[in-house]
């Protein structure tokens, strides 16, 4: 009795201890968060005043950054696919999660990579920094990347996530708006297209706010409501607000260009916003989540979405009208009964992509 007493005391007294040690253990697992979420708070900041913790677009490979010349692609005309993080995130979201044990599951992108032989890359970026300029950004790396390796990328794949959908369509918009090279004739030369596109086949699109998110769109409305009250508290919580990253600003109504987040701020009235087409040829896969369980008013589903999109902007009106896609496009859209974050390990929206990458 008194040494089963004295063991359950010593368990006890131990209890604090080995949370903390949990609690380390588990800090130093997940440190590379620190960095994503600090750029995707703040990138834009960190950028401006050229601080070491600001990331650069990169593709990754085993934690670090890897120069395109460095990748070392030699397989001939293989299905090459990119996969491009969201808010905070960073590149491991597509290979383990933050929730998975050591040795645990393998996600999309090794287990495509093992199951179709696809060449899976993947991208860090600043978050925080304009998506317009993060669009730019990626269509100067993937051209840089099939320039390098002309014979190694076959169709190429763009996987994007949240805001990485976001960057996705940015980057086909400013790749499509590439100068001509040949400027002295009298008639103005036709804009030339950057060489990725011609290797784009698919675009895969999970959780995007295509038409903003209402996260940020009430972020902006609390916002511009306690300056209006104009005491010192509220001011203090506006401004502090209003250190939001321009990343975080630009999901607000998904502002894909530069023109569009360049103009005047009016709290009264919306930005007005550039239509990004979508581009010829390309197949866009359309994926949705579904927070809210099936008994819920329809009312609610729509307008929480995945929790964090709603469903009518992860839908895209955009996407919605067959009538006005381009020649060669098609768009197939899917829904699942996922929250956002649930979008990047579900077993149905693996066998989705894989059956599609496929065909």
């Amino acid at each position: 009795m008194l040494r089963r007493t004295l063991t359950a005391l010593a368990r006890t007294a131990l209890l604090p201890v080995r949370g903390a040690t949990l609690l380390y253990q588990a800090g130093r697992a997940h440190q590379h968060f620190f960095q994503p979420v600090l750029n995707g708070a703040l990138g834009d900041q960190l950028a401006a005043r050229h601080d070491p913790r600001a990331i650069a677009m990169s593709f990754r490979r085993g934690g670090h950054d890897v120069p395109v010349a460095e990748l070392g692609l030699s397989e001939r005309n293989q299905q090459t696919v990119v996969f491009v993080h969201g808010l905070m995130g960073d590149e491991l979201i597509w290979q383990t999660g933050f929730q998975d044990e050591a040795g645990g599951p393998l996600r999309y992108g090794p287990r495509l990579a093992a199951e179709t032989n696809c060449r899976p890359l993947y991208l860090r970026y600043n978050s925080g920094l304009h998506i317009s300029e993060n669009g730019r950004s990626l269509s100067r790396l993937l051209t840089e990347l099939v320039e390098t390796y002309p014979e190694a990328v076959g169709e190429l794949v763009l996987v994007g996530h949240s805001m990485g959908g976001l960057i996705i369509r940015s980057a086909g918009y400013y790749g499509s708006e590439l100068p001509a090279h040949n400027t002295t004739s009298k008639r103005q030369a036709l804009p030339e297209k950057s060489p990725w596109l011609t290797h784009l086949r698919s675009v895969f699109l999970l959780g995007v706010p295509h038409e903003g998110s209402y996260l940020e769109q009430n972020g902006q409305l609390v916002e511009r409501l306690l300056r209006r009250i104009n005491l010192f508290p509220t001011r203090f919580v506006s401004e502090a607000i209003a250190r939001r990253s321009n990343g975080i600003k630009d999901l607000g109504q998904a502002l894909l260009v530069d023109e569009d987040w360049q103009q005047p701020d009016d709290p009264a009235l919306p930005r007005p916003r550039t239509v990004v087409p979508l581009l010829p040829g390309v197949r866009y896969h359309v994926l949705v989540g579904d927070w809210l369980r099936a008994g819920r008013p329809q009312l609610l589903r729509e307008y929480f979405g995945d929790g964090l999109v709603g469903a009518a902007s992860g839908r895209g009106r955009q996407f919605s009208d067959e009538t006005e896609l381009p020649p060669g496009t098609t768009v197939r859209t899917a829904r699942f009964g996922q929250h956002h974050g649930g979008l990047l390990y579900n077993v149905e929206v693996y066998q989705y992509l894989r059956q599609w990458l496929q065909k």
